[in-house]
């Protein structure tokens, strides 16, 4: 089918295939593109509003086994700059949260050696204790390692972290689902199995979860595309994915400095056949932390409708030399100066305050 045609029947509703999908992606002209997704948001978003969470990102600690080569983030355990957060400092930044109107704790960190369930179980319960926020925390990777360190499997280790407090998980980690991708710049890292497992027993537990894709270190546009591929399979199962994430691999202070940056010509590009490839996921996400504030506004038409979070706290992104900043205020300026309404939501997509 033309190119034309495979954009008028997603506009439509029809499902687009392997094939259709990468042509899109090497052949469709970019506004086009564009054009398609934008009026795919606004069938399945009609009201013209465009939302976002107030959150802090908390990273509890730097020391992870893994080393993967597009991080400068994580540090070996012993080096004098690797830390875990004490309670009492975690404490003081929820509370800071909380006292500028936010609800969500988004609390990721390095595969630490020597933390098992009993560390985070008791931190949940801690801090679900002393304030009523949600906990959108500990991506599928932190999963699969605490389990690992615990003796435990997934499954028996999601109940035990869900029991103590956890609301439901980020999908960080998931870089591109393949294999061969994920063995060539994190071999310590969970498999894509994995990763897809982790989140297909969350949502059998009743926690939703995002998905995302960090694309830009030596996978293919094919790769991408499966990636969006087995997030609608596993959508079409559980439907407890909320949103879908994708942004661009940031290189500088790597062990992969050495790549070049992808410009917001791409990321537009792998924004929009998100939208179309993923209908069955309600919402996108723009990455302004990767992007910058004015592309993050292109990708309002180019088939997001969420601008993710206000990010009061962000240190891994900051770590490969890149550091835009929003606040509260400044995210729904830069809504209302696209043509649409703001409105803040909590993690489930439910808006607050009308």
């Amino acid at each position: 089918m033309p190119i034309d045609g495979v954009l008028q029947r997603a506009v439509g509703g029809g499902r687009l295939e392997r094939d259709e999908l990468l042509e899109l992606y090497e052949h469709a002209n970019l506004l086009s593109l564009g054009d398609a997704a934008d009026r795919v948001r606004q069938r399945m978003h009609p009201d013209r509003v465009v939302t976002y969470v107030v959150d802090r990102n908390i990273n509890y600690t730097n020391v992870c086994v893994s080393r993967c080569r597009f991080c400068a983030f994580y540090r070996d355990e012993g080096h004098p700059e690797a830390y875990v957060l004490g309670f009492d400092t975690i404490a003081e930044k929820i509370r800071a949260l909380c006292d500028a109107g936010g609800t969500q704790v988004l609390m990721q960190g390095g595969l630490h050696p020597s933390l098992t369930i009993e560390y985070f179980e008791h931190l949940l319960r801690f801090i679900k204790q002393r304030f009523a926020v949600q906990l959108h925390s500990l991506s599928p990777p932190e999963i699969v390692h605490i389990a690992g360190v615990s003796g435990l499997n997934t499954a028996d280790t999601l109940r035990r972290l869900r029991d103590a407090g956890l609301d439901s998980l980020p999908g960080g980690g998931a870089e591109v689902l393949s294999d061969r991708v994920r063995q060539a710049v994190s071999p310590a890292k969970c498999s894509a199995g994995e990763w897809l497992t982790v989140m297909e027993q969350a949502h059998a537990l009743g926690m939703p979860t995002t998905a995302t894709m960090m694309f830009g270190h030596g996978d293919s546009p094919a790769d991408r595309v499966d990636h969006l591929l087995a997030v609608r399979a596993l959508q079409d199962r559980t439907g407890g994915f909320t949103a879908f994430i994708p942004w661009t691999f940031q290189p500088a202070n790597t062990a992969m400095a050495h790549r070049p940056t992808l410009g917001g010509h791409e990321y537009l590009r792998t924004l929009a056949i998100s939208r179309l490839a993923l209908d069955n996921v309600r919402n996108i996400q723009a990455s302004w932390v990767t992007q910058g504030a004015k592309v993050a506004q292109l990708a309002l038409r180019f088939g997001a409708n969420d601008m993710g979070s206000t990010m009061m706290e962000e240190n891994v992104v900051r770590a490969a030399g890149v550091a835009f900043r929003l606040d509260r205020r400044g995210i729904s300026s830069l809504i209302t100066a696209a043509g649409f309404a703001a409105r803040q939501r909590d993690t489930r997509y439910r808006r607050i305050g009308g």
